[in-house]
């Protein structure tokens, strides 16, 4: 029975697939006419790696979609001719059920990213050459004990066991995905989803408006995979975690010296020259309005020759260090539960080569991230404040047209934000390669069909809320992936279409002559007098919202009532169990959180050796 669900899905999904990506030619060079087995092949790969919860329900969906038209023709929708089967798309894709117009869009927005990265050079993955391999543990025994143990490997976890290992300690650093070359793949392209991103970036956060969100799964975490923008927490954001959460040590001098550390160690600094065209064009916009507008620093080494340099990642800066201190690192093992055993931690693991490992800890540091972190701890039974009080920064994001190119294939990662409005809206510009571009039209599919000769006049733009809402991480009784939900309040609904308008606003004043919002249904804008058709508030379900920001999930400070841990990231009522990732944060900082993080984790894990 299994087998032949799954082959009728698979012969669905071609047919789906074909039915929406025939209506694009052959253009500028692009090869983007059938067959289009390889579209099909990587949507039924990507299906594969979904959370396994939503994994039999897609089947199921797609089911039900392929005998939807048997009342109208007769015939399943895999059988009918191609026109037929694209009336049924269009009117699934333009339905008003979001169950309906999520199925159409996941088929579409995968099958755009793969038809647009036709042709683009697919390196194999690669470890890291490294001078201290024999650190590396790639066949682990089935028994292991360390003083510290350091579960995850992005910003927080890789800072934290490089601190231990050079303070002396016997650390072991853990990490689910792989070990692989900053450089192992083009960044921002269909084989960094597969390589680096857990679930190949098909996680989302339930509720009325979805929000898609993407996480690291190799070592070094998010920072292999991020955009490297830097900021420190504003000084109203760490008043705000001080009062309401009794968060002690968080004064502008406590995190000062830890911020300018962590500055020297992944070379936090301004471009050393033009910004982006696209990067530009928000900027000019904003200025001609009399908005604030500032370029951000990011964490980038540069080469002796402009375009040589390198985003500095943890597995550039802080993982070799780790290892040159003598640390070891264990990659490619999920950590399942931790069991406290007196003055110990007992974790139990699985590791790809090998069968189950034990390792026992007298320290630990769960460091997975705002998602998996509070995800551990309930699956071990530990639940006070854990997963309770996620919280994101919601992003709605539009194609602009520009009469003349602003956009090229080096054109990198865009520096400017518009900070007028911060912390309650931020303005951005996005990655804007072909593929990106694509599924930033999806709800403008006239729009896609020239795109191969029109992307290099084309940029993504985002608005970025600090939400009021919040969400929960959970568990469900025989699943692995944690499912994620949120809840967006009214006035982050207003505030997301007011983002939007404003963006509209900044970028038609910078020379655009056509915006696409990620709205289904909403028309093309040429003209301010156009910005009246952003609705209100942005509608539930048809709304394509998304975060790379997710933080709060177990929250620091004194106050027990709404904390997990304490003003160091040591568990409330727990020996030796800390935190030390974006979960500790108490609410949304308004900026991107990897300098909090790291000033955070720096501070907390020099506080934790001080007093050993």
């Amino acid at each position: 029975m299994a087998s032949f669900l799954h082959s009728q899905f698979a012969d669905t999904a071609s047919a789906l697939i074909h039915s929406l990506m025939s209506e694009h030619a052959c253009v500028g060079g692009l090869e983007l006419q059938p067959p289009y087995n390889d579209l099909t092949q990587f949507v039924l790969e990507q299906h594969a790696r979904m959370p396994d919860y939503l994994h039999t329900a897609m089947i199921a969906a797609t089911a039900g979609f392929d005998f939807s038209s048997v009342p109208f023709t007769g015939s399943r929708f895999h059988c009918l001719p191609l026109e037929k089967r694209r009336a049924q798309v269009n009117a699934w894709r333009n339905s008003s059920i979001g169950a309906k117009h999520d199925l159409i869009r996941y088929f579409e927005s995968l099958a755009l990213l793969a038809l647009y990265s036709r042709g683009a050079t697919q390196p194999t993955a690669s470890h890291p050459p490294s001078l201290h391999d024999e650190q590396i543990l790639h066949s682990p025994s089935q028994t292991m004990k360390y003083e510290c143990v350091v579960v995850g490997s992005g910003p927080g976890g890789a800072i934290t066991a490089c601190l231990l290992a050079e303070a002396g300690r016997k650390v072991l650093l853990i990490e689910e995905g792989e070990y692989l070359k900053l450089d192992s793949c083009k960044p921002f392209t269909k084989d960094e989803m597969v390589q680096k991103y857990r679930h190949g970036g098909q996680t989302v956060a339930m509720g009325a408006n979805k929000v898609a969100y993407v996480e690291g799964r190799c070592v070094g975490g998010g920072s292999e995979i991020n955009s490297g923008l830097y900021h420190r927490t504003p000084a109203d954001i760490l008043e705000k975690w001080r009062k309401e959460f009794a968060v002690e040590a968080l004064e502008d001098s406590d995190l000062l010296p830890h911020f300018e550390a962590s500055e020297r160690d992944v070379s936090v600094s301004l471009l050393n020259s033009a910004a982006p065209q696209a990067s530009l064009k928000l900027h000019d916009g904003a200025k001609k309005l009399g908005w604030k507008s500032l370029e951000i620093p990011r964490w980038f080494r540069d080469g002796p020759q402009s375009g040589q340099g390198k985003r500095q990642s943890m597995t550039e800066t802080f993982i070799p260090r780790f290892l040159k201190a003598g640390g070891h690192l264990l990659p490619k093992t999920q950590i399942t539960r931790i069991r406290q055993d007196g003055s110990h931690w007992n974790l139990q693991a699985t590791h790809r080569n090998s069968d189950g490992v034990n390792i026992t800890a007298e320290h630990l540091f769960i460091c997975g991230g705002a998602v998996q972190t509070p995800a551990l701890l309930r699956r071990s039974g530990i639940y006070k404040n854990i997963g309770d009080s996620l919280r994101l920064h919601p992003t709605v994001k539009l194609v602009a047209q520009f009469p003349e190119p602003v956009n090229s294939t080096t054109m990198g990662v865009p520096v400017h934000q518009v900070k007028e409005f911060s912390p309650r809206i931020s303005l951005g510009c996005s990655i804007s390669n072909p593929p990106y571009l694509a599924v930033g039209l999806i709800d403008h599919p006239d729009s896609t069909r020239n795109l191969a000769e029109q992307w290099p006049n084309l940029a993504n733009y985002y608005a970025m809320i600090t939400s009021e809402g919040h969400g929960t991480v959970r568990m469900l009784p025989g699943f692995r992936a944690p499912l994620v939900r949120y809840h967006l309040t009214e006035n982050d609904r207003r505030n997301l279409a007011d983002g939007l308008r404003k963006l509209s606003q900044a970028i038609l004043e910078s020379g655009a002559v056509a915006l696409y919002p990620s709205i289904t249904g909403s028309p093309r804008l040429v003209c301010s007098d156009d910005l009246s058709q952003i609705p209100a508030a942005i509608p539930s379900g048809l709304t394509s919202l998304m975060t790379i920001h997710l933080f709060s999930s177990c929250p620091m400070g004194e106050d027990q009532s709404r904390c997990a841990a304490d003003s160091f990231g040591r568990v409330h009522g727990f020996d030796n169990l800390h935190i030390s990732d974006a979960s500790l944060l108490c609410t949304a900082p308004g900026v991107n959180p990897q300098g909090s993080i790291m000033a955070i984790a720096r501070r907390n894990v020099l506080r934790f050796l001080k007093q050993l």
